[in-house]
């Protein structure tokens, strides 16, 4: 009898790999140039939250969750509901945007070849940006890049 679904495939082993210093380095320094450039986009509302894209040029960076309930942004985890907006969410994010802080530091993800910078308002870390391996390009959120243009926002 055939199974349902194909077996999962583990990801290729990179062997050998070496994360250099100064490539992290250059992730948050890159993530440091263009904060000043992130715009929000419009909120996509989902049957059960909300998502703010956080756009650079014509691209989704990350999401950033925010309620106008409190006029805050939510940390990474803690998507807000549908009913917490009741008002223009745009110009309460485009404040929350000019208070954001690079953190000095990289995560690197090897399944995506990438570092992760957080970025935080406060004390929550808000965003996570992608930035490819040698530290030298920020790797959009290319799924959300095209439903927020499919939708036409």
């Amino acid at each position: 009898m055939n199974a349902p679904f194909p077996p999962v495939r583990q990801p290729p082993v990179r062997e050998n790999r070496v994360l250099r210093v100064e490539d992290a380095e250059n992730a948050v320094k890159l993530v440091e140039q263009v904060l000043p450039f992130l715009r929000a986009g419009e909120p996509i509302k989902h049957r059960d939250h909300v998502d703010v894209p956080v756009m650079y040029l014509d691209f989704v960076i990350d999401v950033m969750h925010y309620t106008t309930r409190t006029g805050n942004p939510s940390p990474k985890g803690a998507p807000i509901r549908c009913e917490d907006l009741a008002g223009n969410i745009n110009e309460g994010i485009e404040n929350v945007l000019k208070e954001l802080r690079v953190l000095g530091a990289a995560e690197f993800r090897e399944p995506e070849n990438c570092w992760v910078v957080p970025v935080a308002w406060k004390s929550f870390i808000v965003l996570h940006v992608r930035v490819s391996a040698d530290g030298n390009e920020l790797i959009p959120d290319y799924h959300l890049t095209e439903e927020v243009r499919r939708h036409g926002l």
